[in-house]
């Protein structure tokens, strides 16, 4: 279901730029207004669903609105009737996979990361599949070196943390639509959180994003920024031609377990990921669109990378990224608890939703940052 946003795109800017530049106190301001703004938009978008539903529920599921299976029923009637959630209490299963399915199916940008959803599961292990397999004489010595191309990952060890306000309002409409509203205040709060940890998180008690370099210098826990791999211009002709040249060239390359740059390079036809903030893509997309022989307007790239947006990577950079080569993971939940610290709200009892997940990138050719120089003449 799509949500109507009025202020919470807004805050949702606020708060990325408070994390790239402002104090621990304007990222608490700013994370606080945009949680409260996201909730503001939710409810309201859900009660104006409610003015507008009709009470037959197989005619509501006809047409696409919310219905619950009978133990997500139960779930929520009891939050309803007790006024709010235990603190022992988990979220249906069912409903942690649809929170999951909106996660990708909303924000195409996560669906390009290739996050996955691994349920109850806190490790799983990755390999580069060129090493599994080594040929050798039919009554040699067996071959090939399987515990240098498998990867142990643990995803215990960082938790994302979804607020969620429940108004007592909310909790007069009645089981369906407080789940629905409790889902996606899932959605939305975690979406930008994973957004934010997979492109930006710095690698302490975060993911290591995108931006980030994984073989750098790590100091006290956090890892540097990438270096930019060069200069964009877009400049049409043959100047973008050898730019987007040069970067799949450079994606293409992948180290071997042994953190050596490997012979071979790895296949990337048709993953590479272009990643641009917003206020930047109009510029990029005027930059590459032409007027063809009908006079049809056509906006087109060399080697048609998947275009896509995130207000976490900063103006006047550019990021790309290879598809399946950036491990990103969601497994095990801890039950919702109240949460009585900060971030207090107005008639609502604010809660905490806590995911299991991890981010990084599989090697330093998985992404690359690239500085825009839009409008400056390629030498």
């Amino acid at each position: 279901m799509t949500i109507k946003f009025n202020n919470f795109e807004s805050k949702k800017l606020a708060f990325a730029k408070a994390t790239q530049e402002g104090t621990p106190e304007e990222q608490s301001a700013a994370l606080n207004a945009m949680i409260e703004a996201l909730a503001n938009d939710v409810q309201a978008d859900i009660l104006n669903q409610v003015n507008e539903s009709i009470l037959d529920r197989s005619i509501m599921q006809a047409r696409g609105s919310n219905v619950l299976t009978s133990e997500e029923m139960k779930f929520f009637n009891a939050v309803v009737q007790t006024g709010g959630f235990k603190d022992t209490e988990t979220l249906p299963k069912t409903t942690q996979e649809r929170v999951f399915d909106d996660l990708v199916a909303a924000h195409p940008l996560l669906q390009h990361i290739g996050l996955e959803n691994l349920g109850a599961v806190t490790e799983f292990i990755y390999g580069d599949p060129s090493g599994a397999a080594v040929w050798g004489p039919l009554f040699g010595d067996i071959k090939g070196q399987l515990n240098a191309t498998f990867r142990k990952e643990s995803i215990i060890q960082l938790k994302l943390t979804a607020f969620i306000p429940l108004a007592n309002d909310m909790l007069k409409l009645g089981p369906v639509w407080v789940e629905q509203y409790v889902r996606t205040m899932m959605v939305e709060a975690m979406a930008v959180g994973l957004e934010r940890g997979f492109v930006a998180g710095t690698g302490k008690d975060e993911p290591i994003g995108l931006l980030k370099d994984p073989s750098g210098n790590v100091v006290g826990g956090v890892y540097p920024d990438k270096a930019s791999a060069g200069k964009l211009t877009f400049k049409p002709g043959e100047t973008t031609i050898n730019e987007l040249t040069g970067i799949v060239k450079l994606l293409a390359k992948k180290t071997k377990a042994d953190g050596k740059d490997a012979d071979r390079p790895k296949t990337i036809a048709g993953k590479v990921v272009m990643v641009t903030n917003p206020f930047d893509t109009f510029d990029i997309q005027g930059k590459s669109t032409i007027q063809n022989a009908a006079g049809i307007y056509v906006t087109s790239l060399p080697f048609n990378p998947i275009t896509s947006e995130s207000v976490f990577v900063p103006q006047g950079k550019i990021l790309f990224f290879v598809k399946g080569e950036y491990i990103a993971a969601m497994g095990g939940t801890d039950p919702i608890k109240k949460f009585d610290q900060t971030l207090a709200m107005e008639d609502a009892t604010l809660y905490i939703a806590k995911q299991y997940a991890t981010g990084k990138p599989k090697d330093k050719y998985a992404s690359q940052v690239y500085d825009l120089q839009l409008g400056v003449p390629a030498p």
